[in-house]
């Protein structure tokens, strides 16, 4: 707990996500028909609680089937459920089901399932419990290979369309950064789900899937996907690294991205379970490559079946559907700007290394199976084929600062191959990832949290700003100054981030390993994240304030299960990491945790009884984890001799020197070299590398590390939650099990959050923040707005939006406590409602009070244009005295657009850019001066205008004037007055107008100002 920093209470933010739907009241319940009430019929589906309690333990499902096919009823009926008898609902009451905390009758486990599966049958896979989304996964696009771009034609739900749009807005409005939590078991549809909100945070607010930044992510996608995800035994798609997705926003827009990586799943690389696969990138590989690149790779002639890192796992394959993801994945490298042979050398040599094998001979040296595979791996990597064998086979050791060189035996040398092979696949990832965040702009050092740093995300900053204005400081007092200003502002302005986290989700493979506790740890860490932040903070504050509230929430907390596994000195890791250190035995290790543990209830004993396994009940199930491979797997190091192999004077392939960059330059630090020192096998989070001779780490230290710096960084996050649901275990489209939903509506405790949305006070404000929000729904001069009768006001906002409660139907409730104002789900909605109302019709107040005025302004001058264009409709037009109808249509035309002189206006400012503020007082006016001087500026007299062109450009030709052009659309506009010029009218273009975008035209003796975009150039009849 104390490494974890998970004692913590988390923060809870203010504010929740924006107006959902109504609740239903015991009013609608009464106005049922009496007859039907005593008898027990429901009557379109809505059952009184009375009702309910006599006679049905919850609503018929035939009932809310039909409300939901009643709100779409162009959708079909599948065959999950029979089909509804009920009588179609009323209107008003199909929307209920939207949100959980409006079901009718007792709020059990059974009506939830019945109305998820209600919704899942007539498509509509996505529930609201209050501001948290409830997701279920249907398995009707098995195939997808889940990135941004085979997501684009995917139609997006409004429910996840609503949590990615109150996301920008609170950050917009407030600058605080905010969260989008992704959780549920393995293949509950995560990733999926966090690609659709991804491409609609760039539509909202990247500028959509067009813009340089969103190919780029995208790229980045499909890399990283073919890299990170592979085939378990219950997920096609499974993804074997954890992303958290940073999107810095500034001012509602897409600042810049970046990608958080976790890989855990390391031993898939050497040894997949028996029903599961390698990672994609391998099968992809084999299918994908060219003769040619088979040839060049070494790969000529092997495939599956004689791979030994792929054969001993599921050697099923599409080859069609495998080459066109290896052809988009090689497409997508070079979009990164990274070699694409630079990478496949290295999975080649990863493959091939695995057909390697090592003997015990009848001499000191070991015997070799394979020699021409280590020597294709060797040439694959560039290195020496004695010299990789040297490193593969022997050893250096420091005997009390003696050097003693030593012979591996042969379990010990092919324990070092899979080392390298799994130190090449995990480098190879890391250094993708960190090509794809190597997209330079301003403030990009600036990250929340960084996978090879162990800051937090302040002190990051911190360190930074700290950095450069001592940077600065040695230029002089001024210089500093400046500096400190800059980036604190740069500071300011990439404070707050949208982050979308899909982390591991709960897993009971078999047999289930080292990297398998790890993730269920962290899903652990993240089920006690949503449990702290929606149920203890709410709990906790109502009792630190006196507030008493009707409904008391049951909540399973799972604390005792992370201290089980995680605890500073007893927990399970902790005492692999002891173990581990006294070299120990897998036999010893378990022995030690059963008797330190043996009155947990949480750790169980297996059955049959095994010397090397232990059980633990998680919150989502029991698991049996097999500690055979746990001390070899924490470990996770290679030797320095190996490493040395990839030194620059001694490797030619610089793509394989760079992936040991780091080991490298701290092992070369020192003229003895090997000398008897280990590296991680995956690049480690720590700034150093070595402890003495030993890592800084082992692999459950650093993700120790790496979960805490994202738990850190959630903590001053403002989180959105959304719980992923699978629909059935064997991924069948259109099909809900209902045991295995249940099994996961427990574990995630939705019936705990419904009870606790629809009775109790989920939230809590300041009354000074309350006031600030909702005072516009009271009457205006009855507020006090003094900070001292700051609970007076509230009480008054509280009161006439509950005047307002028969009209909506909303059971509301509100308590007051010594610091907060305490709202209910249904309030708070009521609340928002009515403020959005009210800012609605002031919106349309100023609107038309301002229309009205341009009108009445502009009318003299519609006049004299509507009587001057009437003239020009006649058959027999008067020709008007020299000097003066001309001028006066072109005068007064020219006086709309604001100038009386003929001169060309000033452009406006930008958009959105303040004025200055005279009374702000600039830091240094000598300064401003000396820049004035150099770049020839005058701060009272701007320059000039540049007068208009006397041409227009077209393509590669410059035209002159006079042009003809024909008319796109009719002039003036529909509604702005009658028709001069119709469209695919030739009119004659006589030069520019003083008007911005505007050009004259002379027609019937008259000149117009009409707009460039209501012509087009004539192909004939150009004056060049």
């Amino acid at each position: 707990m104390a490494t974890l920093g998970l004692s913590k209470v988390f923060i809870l933010d203010k504010y929740f996500t924006e107006l959902q739907k109504f609740w239903e009241t015991e009013k609608k319940l009464q106005d049922l028909d009496p007859l039907k009430r005593h008898n027990g019929v429901p009557d379109d589906g809505i059952v009184s609680c009375v009702t309910a309690l006599g006679c049905l333990r919850s609503p018929p499902i035939s009932s809310i089937i039909a409300e939901v096919k009643n709100a779409r009823s162009n959708q079909s009926q599948h065959r999950c459920l029979p089909k509804a008898t009920a009588p179609s609902p009323a209107p008003a009451t199909t929307t209920a089901f939207d949100d959980l905390i409006h079901l009718p009758g007792p709020l059990t486990e059974d009506a939830v399932l019945k109305c998820l599966q209600a919704r899942f049958c007539a498509k509509q896979y996505h529930t609201n419990v209050g501001p948290i989304l409830v997701c279920v996964n249907p398995y009707t696009d098995v195939g997808n290979p889940l990135t941004l771009t085979s997501t684009r034609t995917v139609p997006l739900a409004p429910q996840l369309n609503k949590v990615v749009q109150e996301a920008v807005r609170q950050q917009s409005e407030t600058g605080y950064p905010q969260a989008i939590i992704l959780s549920g078991t393995s293949g509950s549809g995560k990733t999926y789900a966090s690609m659709l909100l991804l491409r609609q945070l760039f539509d909202v607010a990247g500028g959509g899937p067009e813009t340089d930044a969103f190919k780029h992510l995208a790229a980045a996608f499909t890399v990283l996907r073919s890299l990170g995800s592979a085939k378990t035994a219950t997920n096609s798609e499974s993804s074997r690294i954890g992303h958290f997705i940073e999107v810095q926003v500034t001012d509602g827009a897409l600042y810049r991205t970046k990608i958080h990586c976790y890989f855990l799943d390391q031993t898939r690389v050497i040894k997949p379970l028996s029903d599961e696969k390698n990672y994609h990138i391998f099968y992809q590989m084999l299918a994908g490559l060219s003769h040619d690149e088979r040839v060049k790779l070494n790969l000529e002639g092997y495939n599956l079946k004689n791979l030994r890192y792929l054969q001993h796992g599921d050697t099923r394959q599409d080859e069609a559907e495998d080459a066109i993801r290896f052809q988009a994945w090689k497409a997508c490298l070079g979009v990164l700007g990274i070699p694409f042979l630079d990478v496949v050398r290295v999975l080649a040599a990863v493959l091939i290394l695995g057909n390697v094998g090592f003997t015990d001979g009848p001499g000191v040296e070991v015997g070799v199976i394979g020699e021409n595979e280590l020597s294709s791996v060797a040439a694959l990597l560039g290195v020496p084929p004695p010299a990789l064998l040297r490193g593969l086979t022997s050893r250096t050791h420091n005997a009390r600062g003696q050097l003693v060189k030593s012979v591996c035996d042969a379990n010990m040398s092919n324990m070092t191959r899979d080392s390298l092979a799994k130190a090449l696949y995990c480098r190879t990832v890391a250094t993708i990832v960190r090509r794809a965040n190597s997209l330079k702009r301003l403030g990009s050092t600036l990250g929340t949290l960084s996978s090879d740093s162990n800051e937090s995300v302040h002190n990051q900053a911190e360190v930074t700003s700290q950095h450069a204005s001592t940077v600065g400081s040695s230029a002089g007092g001024t210089g500093s100054r400046s500096m400190t200003a800059l980036n604190n502002a740069v500071r300011h302005a990439t404070d707050g981030f949208i982050g979308i986290l899909d982390m591991f989700g709960f897993e009971d493979p078999k047999p289930s390993q080292l990297e398998h506790l790890c993730i269920n740890l962290c899903a652990e860490t993240m089920q006690h994240f949503y449990n702290t932040h929606i149920f203890k903070s709410s709990i906790e504050s109502c009792r630190d304030e006196g507030i008493r509230c009707d409904v008391e929430v049951d909540y399973v907390d799972n604390v005792p299960c992370i201290d089980l596994i995680s605890s500073l000195r007893t927990g399970l890791l902790s005492m692999l990491d002891v173990e581990g250190s006294i070299h120990g035995t897998a036999e010893s290790y378990v022995a030690k945790v059963k008797v330190q543990h043996k009155q947990n209830p949480r750790l169980f004993e297996p059955r049959p009884v095994d010397c090397r396994s232990f059980g633990i009940q998680h919150f989502a199930g029991r698991v049996t984890y097999d500690a055979s491979d746990f001390l070899d797997t924490n470990k996770d190091v290679v030797p320095d001799d190996l490493v040395a192999v990839f030194y620059k004077h001694t490797c030619s392939f610089g793509f394989a020197t760079h992936l040991f960059g780091s080991e490298l330059k701290a092992l070369y630090a020192s003229d003895t070299v090997p000398r008897g020192v280990s590296f991680r096998i995956s690049p480690t989070s720590h700034t150093d590398l070595l402890n003495g001779d030993e890592p800084i780490s082992t692999l459950t230290q650093d993700f120790h590390t790496r979960l805490d710096n994202l738990l850190r960084t959630l903590v001053h996050a403002r989180p959105h939650f959304v719980r992923c649901i699978r629909s059935n275990g064997t991924e069948t489209p259109m099909h809900l099990d209902r045991g295995v939903t249940m099994r996961q509506i427990r574990s995630l405790q939705v019936l705990e959050t419904v009870n606790l949305m629809a009775g109790g006070y989920p939230h809590r404000m300041r009354f000074k923040a309350f006031n600030a929000r909702y005072r516009l729904i009271a009457p205006f001069k009855q507020l006090r707005r003094a900070e001292e009768q700051a609970v007076e006001d509230t009480k008054l906002i509280l009161q006439n939006a509950q005047q307002l409660k028969s009209k909506f139907g909303a059971s509301t409730s509100w308590a007051l406590g010594k610091r907060h104002i305490f709202l209910s789900e249904g309030i708070r909605q009521q609340l928002e409602n009515l403020r959005a109302e009210t800012r609605k019709k002031a919106a349309t107040v100023i609107q038309s009070t301002w229309r009205g005025w341009r009108v009445r302004k502009r009318w003299p001058l519609r006049r004299t244009t509507l009587g001057v264009t009437s003239g020009i409709g006649q058959k027999k037009p008067q020709q008007p005295p020299t000097g003066t109808n001309t001028g006066t249509v072109q005068r007064n035309v020219t006086a709309g657009a604001g100038t009386g002189t003929g001169a060309r206006p000033r452009p406006q400012p930008i958009a959105g850019t303040p004025p200055p503020d005279p009374s702000e007082k600039c830091a240094d006016q000598k300064m401003i001066q000396q820049t004035c001087t150099l770049f020839g500026l005058d701060l009272e007299r701007p320059p000039p205008v540049p007068p208009s062109r006397s041409y227009t450009v077209t393509g590669n030709t410059k035209l002159g004037y006079p042009q003809t052009r024909i008319m796109k659309m009719p002039f003036p506009e529909k509604g702005e007055g009658e028709v001069v010029l119709l469209k695919g009218e030739t009119v004659l273009v006589v030069g520019a107008s003083p008007r911005r975008g505007h050009l004259l035209v002379e027609h019937n003796n008259a000149t117009l100002h009409v707009p460039y975009q209501f012509m087009e150039l004539k192909p004939c009849n150009i004056n060049v």
